[in-house]
Formats: C-alpha cells, sequence, structure tokens
C-alpha cells in the first residue's frame, strides 16, 4: 500500500442528500474536555480544522449537551445551547468549512451515566428510565412524562441549533450507556410504562427524539443516529439478538427521519450475529437501506476499552485495506476513525499518500492536549 491507487474506494467521494463528502472518512466524535466553562473557544475550532486540512471527509464532533439541567456529563464538555456556547460552535464551523471540510454536531443527553457533582447543576441527581441506586445511593431519578417531553423538545432545539449556525447536519447520540440507550437496553429500562417493556416501547424514546430533530430541521438536513450494542459497564451487552430484533430497532428510525446510522462497536469488521459474517453495520444497511458509518479499531490494534485512555497502542495503518475491501463490497458506506486521527491530525493524508512510517502512534499524551 503505497498510493492512492490502492484505495480508490476510502478516497471517493460520496453524498447523503444534498450532503456531498469528498472521501469516506470521518473522524469519529471523541470526547475532549477543552472548553471551560462549556463553552468551545478558538482552541476547539483550529482542532477540528487541523483534522479537516489532515484529511477527514466529514467531522462529527465531541459529544455536546442540550439544554438540560443534568444533560452534561464530563468536566468542560461544550454545551449546544446559550449565546456564548453557540458563538463558539458557529466560529468552529467556519473554521472548517474554509478549510473545506463538513461537520456535524453530536447532541447528547448524559442520562443514567451523569456522576453527581457534575457542573452545571452539580448538586442535582441524574435521570433515566429508571431510579437507580449504587452502594445505597440514590445516582438517578426515573423520568416522568413530562420529563421525556421535555427532554425530546430539547434535542429538537439543539438540532435547530445547528442548522440555524450552519452545520452540515446534525448526529443524536443514542448509544454508549447514555440516555436514549439507557431506554433501549432491558437491563437500564424496566419500566411498565409505554416507554418501557417490550422492544418497541423501549425504542419509543429514540423514535420521538428523531420525530423532533426532523421536525426541527425540515426534509432535506441530514439527520444521523449513533447506536450501539455494549455499554460503557458492559461490552458484552446487546440490545438486539438477531437480524429480525434489529429491524424492529431501525425500522421506525428510519421511517422518523434517520438518513444515517452511525454504527458503534469495538471491531469494525466483528459479525453482529451467530451463524452470519454480516457485520452490525453490514446488517444495518441491509436493513434500514440508508447510508451507514461503520467505526472501531481502524488504525490501531487495540479494541476499545475505558483502559485504554492509560495506555499506549500500537499502529496498524494496514487495517484501511480491510476497510477499503469492505467499502468496496458495499458492507458499510463511511469509516469513522477515532483514535489515529485524535493523535495525528494528519491521518488521512499520509494514509493516502502512503507515508505509513510517518504515523504518529496513540498514547496517553494524546489526550493531554488539542494538537
Amino acid at each position: 500500500m503505497s498510493n492512492i491507487s490502492d484505495l480508490p474506494t476510502l478516497f471517493s467521494s460520496y453524498s447523503v442528500g444534498e450532503l456531498s463528502i469528498r472521501n469516506r472518512i470521518v473522524m469519529a466524535p471523541m470526547t475532549r474536555g477543552r472548553s471551560p466553562h462549556n463553552i468551545p473557544g478558538p482552541e476547539v475550532a483550529q482542532y477540528y480544522r487541523r483534522r479537516t486540512e489532515g484529511g477527514a471527509g466529514l467531522i462529527i464532533t465531541e459529544c455536546t449537551f442540550i439544554d438540560h439541567p443534568v444533560a452534561n456529563s464530563f468536566v468542560d464538555a461544550p454545551a449546544f445551547y446559550g449565546e456564548a456556547a453557540l458563538s463558539g460552535w458557529r466560529h468552529v464551523v467556519e473554521k472548517v468549512h474554509a478549510a473545506g471540510g463538513k461537520i456535524m454536531p453530536q447532541i447528547w443527553h448524559a442520562g443514567p451515566s451523569r456522576a453527581i457533582g457534575t457542573v452545571p447543576n452539580e448538586n442535582m441527581l441524574s435521570i433515566g428510565p429508571m431510579d437507580v441506586f449504587e452502594d445505597g445511593q440514590q445516582i438517578a431519578i426515573g423520568m416522568t412524562d413530562s420529563e421525556i417531553r421535555t427532554v425530546i423538545d430539547a434535542f429538537g432545539k439543539a438540532a435547530a441549533n445547528a442548522k440555524e449556525l450552519g452545520f452540515d447536519g446534525v448526529e443524536i447520540h443514542g448509544a454508549h450507556s447514555y440516555l436514549i440507550d439507557s431506554f433501549l437496553w432491558h437491563k437500564s429500562n424496566q419500566r411498565k410504562d409505554e416507554y418501557g417493556g417490550s422492544l418497541d416501547n423501549r425504542i419509543r424514546i429514540a423514535h420521538e427524539v428523531v420525530e423532533s430533530v426532523r421536525s426541527s430541521v425540515g426534509d432535506t438536513f441530514p439527520v444521523c443516529f449513533r447506536f450501539s450494542q455494549w455499554k460503557l459497564t458492559d461490552y458484552e451487552a446487546q440490545i438486539v439478538h438477531d437480524a429480525h430484533e434489529l429491524e424492529r430497532l431501525l425500522v421506525p428510525l428510519a421511517e422518523a427521519g434517520v438518513d444515517m446510522f452511525h454504527v458503534s462497536t469495538r471491531r469494525f469488521w466483528q459479525p453482529a450475529f451467530p451463524g452470519s459474517t454480516r457485520t452490525l453495520a453490514g446488517w444495518t444497511k441491509k436493513i434500514a437501506g440508508k447510508p451507514v458509518i461503520a467505526v472501531g479499531n481502524v488504525g490501531v490494534d487495540q479494541q476499545f476499552s475505558l483502559d485504554m485512555f492509560s495506555q499506549d497502542v500500537r499502529l496498524q495503518p494496514q487495517s484501511v485495506e480491510r476497510v477499503e475491501s469492505m467499502l468496496e463490497s458495499g458492507e458499510f458506506d463511511l469509516i469513522a476513525v477515532g483514535r489515529a486521527m485524535l493523535a495525528d491530525a494528519n491521518w488521512a493524508n499520509k494514509i493516502q499518500s502512503g507515508h505509513l512510517g510517518d504515523i504518529v502512534a496513540f498514547s496517553s499524551e494524546s489526550l493531554s492536549t488539542l494538537s
């Protein structure tokens, strides 16, 4: 692998509705905690611009929290409401567009994964499908119907903000144990009303969030939905156990207005269900009939875990050869790159030019600055 001719599909353009992307490489959303007072500043704008200049076709920002008192779960995570934060995001969009790239915010509510003491409103308990206790202490309160409606409306407002600011689309974070995902998983959702119990009920909040977002942005603004089987507390968790259950999850979301699915796995090539070699991204594309972003361990040799934040990893740039093959076969349409691009802003350009030996490896130090 030494030049672009070896990776013709990876570096070909792709369109999702009115969104045209110059190649198939997406910068995956990665929390950075570099927005003091929850406001993304010039350093954040330059960080995303460097990845655009480094070859990423589409940027999906770190998770940004919606306008709800207990939506945030990280120190110095960026908000997606309020004049100061939105002004900061407008500057980010301008920088990325000036470099020839496209960008979507990932809008998010932490739900029961939020720790007590997180700002703002550090003295408030988190919320989720049901009451949650840890070591005898309550850490989350089960949501009322009114609270659910408030959060759904806040997602819609955030999406409207994204469109008004000039973003190229919006991604709804429905993965990794956060609020929407906590409703999807039967272990974290044991409600007895229309938002719990059966899979059809558990997806109701996700469906209504998508409807709210679609209503807020109109018919042509791209809407992406990220989901996962695995959870922050259980890497082997499953929302769905076979293709039939996956269809019950995806089809209502597609009908509600999702244009593209972002399928978060820990290994992008791993089969989703016993008896088939098809990946979760591949099954999603087949069932939903929508464009799909795959993600999971591209360019590095260690699958995602919370431990990775304190460990170095070895480079595996040749993994893009497998990406190319799977893109060419139609398994998925775009590939999201996380740690490899976090460590090296020019990762995509170096892959395209064949300068593999120049790629900077991910290490724990990669997290210390917005390099």
